[in-house]
């Protein structure tokens, strides 16, 4: 049971933290050189999180 939470407690960091490193990127990080490579980053968070969350909810994990 306490993993069980701790997964959906890692898949809502997941999801904090690809949606913060998005919005830098939309807002005060737009002119930096290797934006592209942030958003690559918060894209790839985003995908590990979806992963998570499938596998919470088929109870592969």
């Amino acid at each position: 049971m306490l993993l069980g939470m701790a997964l959906w407690l890692l898949f809502g960091v997941i999801l904090l933290s690809a949606t913060g490193i998005l919005a830098l990127t939309f807002g005060p990080l737009r002119a930096a050189a290797n934006v592209q490579v942030i958003r690559i980053i918060a894209y790839v968070q985003f995908v590990c999180a979806l992963l998570l969350l499938g596998a919470r909810l088929s109870g592969k994990a």
